[in-house]
């Protein structure tokens, strides 16, 4: 397969980046991830159709993962001198950060914007509700899926 549309979805991919080794990279992690979770790859009606999808979902969560690198280094400048983490707990925190972006990956987006309102930004599921413009019911939902998430993946990861 990658044989096949390898060439293809890299020139897919340098279209909607800036940088060919990007494009070069998130292709081989597109392959990575099929080899990982498709039971027979040949089987596919629209090859290039599911390899499109898997591209976009990681390209997403590559804009996702910035964003957040971004969002924690404008924090850094902005706090004050005397607060600053040093350059190890700054390391251990974006490291923390990308394990997180990881456990979240391939939940809904209101579900992945719950967690993240409700463990980084502290609030409450009735305020997680009003800004997601949902039930607490359902924001109460959408948390048991992100738990669930970080279960399956941790048990896994013992295993």
């Amino acid at each position: 397969m990658y044989l096949d549309h390898g060439r293809w979805l890299t020139a897919w991919l340098m279209r909607r980046m800036a940088d060919r080794h990007d494009a070069a990279d998130l292709v081989q992690d597109t392959f990575a991830r099929l080899c990982a979770r498709a039971p027979s790859l040949e089987a596919l009606d629209e090859p290039r159709a599911y390899l499109t999808v898997v591209a976009k979902r990681l390209l997403i969560n590559r804009y996702q993962r910035q964003a957040l690198e971004q969002a924690y280094i404008r924090s850094l400048r902005e706090a004050p001198a005397s607060h600053a983490p040093s350059a190890e707990e700054r390391a251990l925190v974006l490291e923390t950060l990308l394990e997180l972006d990881r456990m979240l990956d391939g939940l809904a987006p209101k579900v992945r914007r719950a967690f993240l309102l409700s463990q980084l930004d502290g609030l409450g599921y009735t305020q997680i509700a009003q800004l997601l413009q949902v039930s607490v019911r359902t924001v109460t939902r959408y948390m048991s899926d992100a738990y669930a998430q970080c279960l399956r993946l941790m048990i896994c990861a013992e295993q």
